[in-house]
C-alpha cells in the first residue's frame, strides 16, 4: 500500500495523477477481497430481508409479472442457502475455466516454453511495438473471454517485467485490450450469436418477422478494434507507466539471454506440435459434416467446438509445452509433467477460497432478485428521462456501463436492458435498428468491466497482480484501470456519434435505421 505522498512532491504532479494515487490509496485500505465478499454476502441477506419488508418490486418488461425482493432470511431463503452455498461455488464459471486451463499452464511454464517465448519475443520485437501487440492480442483473445483473462493478462505482465518496465502496466494493457474485445473484434465470436438472439427476440415485440444476425454489428467492431488499439496503447505509455514509475518489487525477472540451439529447436518443434493441434480442430469444423459442428444445424457458432472452446485453448498450450519440454530435456518423463502442473495448481490455493466467497455473494444477489431489480428500474428511469436520438444512445451506453457496476454477467443484463430499449428506439423517429442498441450497450459493459469488482474475473486479475506487491489490492487496479475508462470511454462513444452522423451500417443486413 502507498504512503500518501509529500504535499510539496504532490503538488508538482498532475491533479489527475494525484487523484489516482488517492483513489488507490482508499482502494487498498479496504479489507482483504476475501473478507470484503464475504462482508458484500452477508449485506446482500440483509437488504434482501429489507426489501421483501417493504416490497421492493419492479415490473418484468417482457411478461408484465411483477418481480419481488426475496428475502435469504425467511424459512425458504435459509434452506436455500444451506442447500446451495456447495453448488455455487461449484458452478461459478471462472472456476472451473481457470483450473481446467492451469493444466495446459502449468505445463507451458513448468517445461519453460513461456519463459522462452518471451525471450524471443523481447530479443525479436521491435520494443516500441511491444504495449500495441499486448493490446490488439487482448481484443482478439475475445474470441475466448477466458483464455484472455487467464492467459494473456498474466503474460502481458511478464513480458512488460522482462523488458524492464513495470509489469502493472504490462497487466493493464492485456486488460483493457481483453475487456475491449467484448464490444470489440476483428472476428465473430462466441457472445454474438448470443445477444442477437436477445435482440431478436426484443425486437419482434414491434415487428414479428426481424431477423437480428451474430454479424449485425461487425463493421462496428472492426472499427472498434482500432480505437481499443489506440486508446489503450496511449493511455498505457503516456499515463500509466509515468504514474507507476520503476518497478521497485521483489519478483524475479526473467532473463534475457540470447536462446540456444536447444532452444530455437524446441520452440519450432512447439510450433509445429501447434499448427498439427489447430489443423486437428480445423478438421472438426470446418467441413460441414464436421465432428465440432452442431449435429442439428450445421452451425459453427452454436456448437460444441464453441461451448467447450476452453478445452481447445488447454490443448494449444498442452501438445506445445509438451513438445518442447521433451525437446530441451524439462520433461523426460510422465513424472514431470504431472510434477509441472502440480506446481501450477499449488498457486491457486488463495484463488480458490477467493472464489469460495465471491461466488456466494453474486448467486445470493441472483436469488434475492436485488440485481434484476436494480436492473429495470435503472432502464426505466432512462427512459422516462424521454431523450431522443444520440443523447438517448449516449445515455444508453452510460447506463449500461452502471448497470455493470452491479450486475456482471453481459448476457444477464442484456436480458432484461433489451425488451425495454430495443422496442423503445424501434418507435421513435426515426426508428433505430436493434442492432444500434446493441453495439452501444457493448461499449458500456466493456468500460466498466476494468473497474468493477463484480466482474467474475476481477478476483483473478487482483491475484496475478499480488504476484508483483503483496499490497496490491482492488484499490490498485481500479486506480490503474480508471484512466482507461475514462479516455476509452471517451474516444469510443465519440466513434459511435461520428458512426451514427455518418449513417454507416453496423454489419452485414445491420442498418441504423428500421426501413
Amino acid at each position: 500500500m502507498k504512503n500518501i505522498p509529500d504535499q510539496k512532491k504532490s503538488a508538482k504532479r498532475p491533479f489527475f495523477l494525484r487523484m489516482l494515487d488517492y483513489v488507490e490509496i482508499i482502494g487498498n485500505k479496504l479489507p482483504h477481497p476475501v473478507t470484503l465478499f464475504a462482508g458484500l454476502a452477508l449485506m446482500v441477506v440483509l437488504i434482501s430481508w429489507i426489501g421483501y419488508l417493504t416490497g421492493t418490486s419492479a415490473q418484468h418488461p417482457v411478461d408484465g409479472e411483477m418481480i419481488y425482493a426475496k428475502s435469504l432470511l425467511s424459512g425458504e431463503g435459509v434452506r436455500w442457502m444451506y442447500e446451495n452455498i456447495l453448488h455455487n461455488f461449484l458452478k461459478f464459471p471462472p472456476l472451473g475455466y481457470v483450473l481446467v486451463v492451469m493444466v495446459g499452464i502449468g505445463a507451458a511454464e513448468g517445461s519453460g516454453l513461456f519463459s522462452t517465448m518471451i525471450r524471443a519475443l523481447v530479443l525479436g520485437a521491435p520494443k516500441r511495438l511491444i504495449t500495441a501487440a499486448i493490446v490488439l492480442a487482448g481484443v482478439v483473445s475475445g474470441l475466448a473471454v477466458e483464455a484472455g483473462y487467464v492467459i494473456l493478462i498474466p503474460l502481458g505482465a511478464m513480458i512488460f517485467h522482462a523488458l524492464g518496465r513495470h509489469p502493472m502496466a504490462g497487466l493493464a494493457a492485456a486488460f483493457t485490450g481483453v475487456s475491449g474485445g467484448f464490444g470489440a473484434n476483428f472476428f465473430i465470436g462466441s457472445v454474438d450469436p448470443i445477444l442477437s438472439g436477445i435482440s431478436e427476440s426484443a425486437a419482434q415485440m414491434i415487428i414479428p418477422d426481424i431477423v437480428v444476425n451474430p454479424a449485425v454489428n461487425y463493421y462496428f467492431m472492426i472499427a472498434s478494434s482500432f480505437v481499443v488499439l489506440l486508446a489503450g496503447t496511449w493511455v498505457t505509455e503516456k499515463i500509466v507507466e509515468p504514474r507507476l514509475g520503476a518497478y521497485k518489487g521483489t519478483a524475479e525477472r526473467m532473463p534475457i539471454e540470447q536462446m540456444t540451439l536447444k532452444e530455437k529447436k524446441g520452440l519450432r518443434n512447439a510450433g509445429w506440435a501447434l499448427l498439427v493441434t489447430l489443423a486437428i480442430l480445423a478438421i472438426t469444423v470446418i467441413p460441414e459434416n464436421g465432428l465440432f459442428r452442431d449435429p442439428e444445424s450445421g452451425s459453427v457458432l452454436h456448437s460444441p467446438f464453441f461451448r467447450g472452446i476452453i478445452i481447445g485453448i488447454l490443448l494449444m498450450f498442452f501438445f506445445p509445452a509438451l513438445a518442447y519440454g521433451i525437446t530441451v530435456g524439462t520433461i523426460r518423463n510422465d513424472k514431470d509433467l504431472v510434477r509441472h502442473i502440480g506446481k501450477s495448481m499449488s498457486t491457486m490455493g488463495g484463488y480458490i477460497v477467493l472464489v469460495f466467497f465471491a461466488a456466494q455473494f453474486v448467486y445470493f444477489f441472483n436469488y434475492s432478485n436485488l440485481g434484476i431489480i436494480f436492473a429495470i428500474k435503472g432502464a426505466n428511469t432512462l427512459q422516462s428521462i424521454g431523450l431522443t436520438g444520440i443523447p438517448l444512445i449516449v445515455g444508453f451506453v452510460i447506463l449500461s456501463a452502471f448497470i455493470n457496476m452491479f450486475m456482471g454477467s453481459a448476457s444477464a443484463k442484456w436480458a432484461i436492458m433489451a425488451p425495454v430499449f430495443v422496442p423503445m428506439l424501434m418507435l421513435i423517429d426515426p426508428p433505430y435498428h436493434p442492432g444500434l442498441t446493441q453495439a452501444a450497450f457493448r461499449i458500456g459493459d466493456s468500460l466498466t468491466n476494468l473497474i468493477t469488482p463484480m466482474m467474475s474475473y476481477f478476483a483473478l486479475i487482483v491475484t496475478f497482480a499480488e504476484k508483483y506487491d503483496r499490497r496490491y489490492g482492488i484499490g490498485t487496479i481500479i486506480s490503474t484501470m480508471l484512466p482507461y475508462t475514462i479516455i476509452l470511454g471517451i474516444a469510443w462513444i465519440a466513434l459511435l456519434v461520428v458512426w451514427m452522423l455518418l449513417g454507416v451500417p453496423l454489419g452485414p443486413d445491420g442498418p441504423l435505421y428500421i426501413g
